[in-house]
């Protein structure tokens, strides 16, 4: 490869942890500055199931997670903690077509009526990769750490804050990028979630056109995510006590196996929206480091992590290991 470089990651999300593995693999130094550990972060509370939502355009977006799904489809088989490919179930009312998403799943069937629910005439049966967070993002960080890299727990208030540290900065900050680097176009997409008790399920199932809102139950080890709402530019985090049962109401209709479900907890996350992913150079700052921005991900973070981590590492420069590498356990 070409000359390392002292690189700076802003943010310890999903989009921060994979992109400073990948520049570290390719043979950079690497430092992690964030606010939050990745445990705080809004991924850690995401869904976290390989599905484009909420975010453009396709024509990036689909590459990306293509690498994504391939990458995690890799770390499922390797049996990296946290992750798996979920066997999925996707329901229609009206004949959905061939979704541009499923040109990246592979093995994809037409569910058969017997394994449709009641009110509904079409489904698509696939498996794909889903990541429990509260397992997978400590082991990310745990794999920067072995690499190498550092974490630094602090509040930037712009990126010059870290310029004089770093050849290149990486902007990863996702929601807060809009005020840490003045993009006005960066807004949240709320989304409330329903944790329970998990009553034997092994499949995810999803209606993206429930009369009622978004309605997806995706099981875990020991409990279920069902969701859940896309509510953009509202910036409250207090759970809608309403919201959540309506969310019950509708994933019982998808798996009536819910209907006697025992309540966790329920959470809200802001997702960074933008009416297009930033993935591109920037104007250099003060000090001459250069900038690459990656921000803006929707609700798809977990599904294009990979594939936008390995453009980000393109663009700063050098050859780029196998991503398949990243199945390892952490080293040392």
């Amino acid at each position: 490869m070409g000359t390392a470089l002292q690189a700076v990651v802003v943010g310890s999300g999903i989009s921060g942890l994979t992109t400073a593995i990948s520049l570290l693999e390719a043979g950079h130094a690497v430092r992690i500055a964030a606010a939050e550990r990745a445990l705080s972060t809004t991924s850690a509370v995401a869904a976290a199931v390989w599905f484009p939502t909420h975010v453009a355009p396709w024509e990036r977006v689909s590459g990306w997670g293509a690498h994504t799904f391939d990458v995690l489809a890799e770390q499922a088989s390797a049996q990296v903690p946290g992750v798996v490919m979920r066997e999925s179930l996707s329901l229609y009312r009206e004949s959905p077509g061939e979704p541009a998403w499923t040109a990246a799943v592979g093995n994809l069937r037409p569910a058969r009526a017997d394994e449709l629910p009641p009110g509904y005439a079409h489904g698509l049966r696939y498996a794909v990769p889903l990541a429990e967070m509260p397992r997978y993002l400590p082991w990310l960080e745990e794999r920067v750490r072995a690499l190498g890299g550092e974490v630094d727990q602090r509040r930037l208030r712009s990126l010059d804050d870290v310029g004089e540290e770093a050849d290149v900065v990486i902007n990863c900050a996702g929601l807060g990028a809009g005020a840490l680097v003045d993009d006005p176009s960066v807004y949240p997409v709320r989304g409330q979630i329903v944790r329970v008790s998990n009553p034997g399920l092994t499949m995810s199932v999803r209606d993206e056109e429930h009369p009622g809102g978004r309605a997806y139950v995706h099981p875990r080890t020991a409990d279920c995510i069902l969701g859940g709402t896309l509510d953009e530019g509202r910036w409250d985090t207090t759970v809608d006590e309403t919201v959540g049962a309506a969310i019950l109401a509708r994933c019982a209709d998808l798996v009536p196996a819910l209907r006697d479900a025992h309540v966790l907890e329920q959470v809200v996350g802001l997702r960074p929206g933008r009416p297009t992913v930033r993935l591109e150079e920037g104007e250099p700052l003060n000090s001459g480091a250069r900038v690459v921005h990656n921000y803006g991900h929707g609700g798809s973070g977990i599904t294009l992590c990979w594939g936008c981590a390995l453009e980000v590492t393109a663009l700063v420069g050098g050859s780029h290991p196998d991503q398949r590498k990243y199945c390892s356990p952490p080293v040392g």
